[in-house]
């Protein structure tokens, strides 16, 4: 969708609005009701499942979690927040809900290590599915949900929201209009500062099956930094920062430039400052995307300062005409012809909140709400609705998100192997090199068993 188009469908969303006793909801999404259920009700998962909410008159019938005391307060939040102020039904095992193959619609924003196999499971049951990123936790996970997906001709939409962002819809239109000219690099990067963790172990908190919480993963013992954030800071359970904020910007970058596997990646990097920490994942990673006549790098550094503390974490696209940096908050395009600049901010009234703040004042005091994320995710969700109707592809289709998925895990594989991985595409595997492909896939701890392409 270009941004003409995509003006076009917010102002007539927001003029059906007004048209409709329902607040809120876009005209050509206000019969769609569908039938919703939640797999992980800690903090994402209710930031996207109340952004739904707001969008379509859906009924959220369903919530699981692993966590009594997450499950019980999703539930009352959601009955206080759809229409029919009805309580959803709660599970503590995805299984058990979705044998019920009554929901139209599945959200699953889980640990990353619990992605793939409710994902599975989710549209072999019937379901659309809006799965958070990173979609798993190898390759070969990632390969199998794109194949269910296709198999059970489901529609699939990953959180990467950057491709429904307002601004960096215009922004892309910028590179697709030719503005910046031939692009040869683009950098994209998170710098931030940890400090160094060791939360003793202990016995997990008696609202949780630690357990079931663990799943597929290696079984760590339990300290309060794991559940419920911080998880992240552990290669057991995702990607890394890579995986995690990397994945962003590398997926923002391949979209506005259309482009799509690499034919090498390379990656150095390690825990060089925060050794004593529990925490495992790398302090500092530098990694390189080969597309042949074009090059993507990825950098993150969790010490120090950052190069420009306005786009800390972003993307800049460097042409023969122009450089554009562009970031979740806003975008600068320096055109090289001393022409114009041109620069765009998340919310151009320069406000607390956002510029549809008015037609969702729920925003403004809701528990860990991101307010600069809450409008792409509204528009991500209608994207989402859309599709399921027509039958389409969402702008995140799964099949994007296997590859800007594949690529962080690939980067983090040629990180510990200490060389650089030619992969190829058509086949999916990593060409020439046994040992790396036999790491396509991670151990899954028993009685869970890995997903397969051929076995889904």
């Amino acid at each position: 969708m270009n941004r003409r188009k995509f003006l076009q469908a917010s102002a007539a969303g927001l003029a059906g609005a007004a048209l409709l006793k329902s607040k809120g909801f876009a005209a050509e999404l206000a019969d769609v009701k569908k039938r919703v259920g939640l797999i992980g009700t800690g903090w994402y998962g209710k930031v996207d499942l109340l952004r739904l909410i707001q969008v379509a008159p859906v009924e959220v019938v369903s919530l699981c979690d692993v966590d009594k005391q997450l499950l019980a307060e999703a539930a009352e939040i959601v009955a206080s927040r759809q229409l029919s102020k009805k309580t959803p039904r709660t599970y503590s095992d995805y299984r058990e809900m979705l044998k019920e193959k009554d929901l139209d619609l599945v959200l699953i924003a889980t640990p990353d290590h619990w992605h793939a196999l409710p994902m599975i499971a989710a549209v072999q049951a019937g379901a659309d599915v809006y799965v958070q990123k990173p979609i798993g936790v190898d390759v070969v996970e990632c390969q199998a949900m794109v194949v269910a997906a296709r198999k059970h001709q489901r529609v699939v939409q990953v959180g990467t929201q950057r491709r429904s962002t307002h601004h960096l819809v215009e922004a892309r239109e910028l590179i697709q209009e030719g503005r910046l000219g031939r692009i040869g690099l683009v950098e994209t990067y998170c710098y931030g500062r940890r400090g160094i963790s060791n939360p003793p172990d202990e016995t997990p908190p008696p609202q949780l099956d630690y357990e079931m919480w663990t799943g597929p993963a290696p079984l760590r013992p339990f300290n309060k930094n794991i559940h419920p954030r911080g998880w992240r800071s552990y290669m057991e359970y995702g990607n890394g920062t890579i995986g995690d904020m990397g994945i962003h910007m590398i997926d923002m970058a391949r979209w506005m430039l259309d482009v799509g596997w690499p034919k090498r990646i390379s990656s150095t990097g390690g825990n060089y400052f925060h050794k004593e920490g529990k925490p495992n994942v790398s302090d500092m990673q530098i990694a390189t995307f080969d597309f042949g006549d074009l090059q993507m790098t990825w950098q993150h550094r969790h010490w120090g300062d950052k190069p420009d503390p306005k786009y800390w974490w972003g993307a800049n696209f460097y042409g023969e005409k122009g450089t554009l940096k562009a970031s979740v908050y806003g975008f600068d395009f320096i055109p090289l012809d001393r022409g114009q600049p041109l620069h765009r901010e998340w919310n151009d009234a320069h406000a607390k909140y956002p510029v549809d703040s008015d037609q969702f004042p729920e925003d403004k005091t809701e528990k860990g709400i991101e307010y600069h994320v809450a409008p792409a995710i509204r528009a991500h969700m209608k994207d989402l609705l859309q599709c399921s109707e027509r039958r389409g592809r969402p702008v995140a289709d799964i099949g994007e998100g296997a590859a800007s998925t594949a690529m962080c895990v690939l980067a983090n594989l040629s990180l510990q192997l200490g060389r650089s991985l030619a992969w190829d595409a058509d086949q999916g595997v990593v060409a020439g090199d046994e040992e790396a492909n036999r790491l396509l896939a991670r151990p899954y701890r028993a009685p869970w068993v890995h997903p397969t392409p051929d076995q889904v």
